[in-house]
């Protein structure tokens, strides 16, 4: 999937953060609701700007930074 067709970043929305085109519903904020335990159809009942093809958008695009190594490195455990 080309998430690019779905995401963009203006620094003039919420301060640059990656967000669905056409909204203000950030990558992070979406991400975070799933995290909590949202489905799917909870983000699209909730926020109706919102597709399932902007959905597996942010999916494309987490995917793309992890490949990349955009995201943040996970501390090893201490052992003691």
């Amino acid at each position: 999937m080309n998430w690019n067709a779905y995401i963009t970043s203006d620094p003039t929305i919420l301060l640059g953060k990656p967000t669905i085109k056409g909204t203000r519903l950030s990558v992070e904020l979406l991400i975070g609701r799933l995290a909590d335990g949202w489905t799917e159809q909870m983000l699209l009942e909730n926020y109706p700007t919102l597709t399932s093809e902007s959905l597996r958008a942010v999916f494309a695009y987490i995917q793309d930074c992890l490949k990349d190594s955009m995201m943040y490195e996970i501390p090893a455990k201490s052992l003691a």
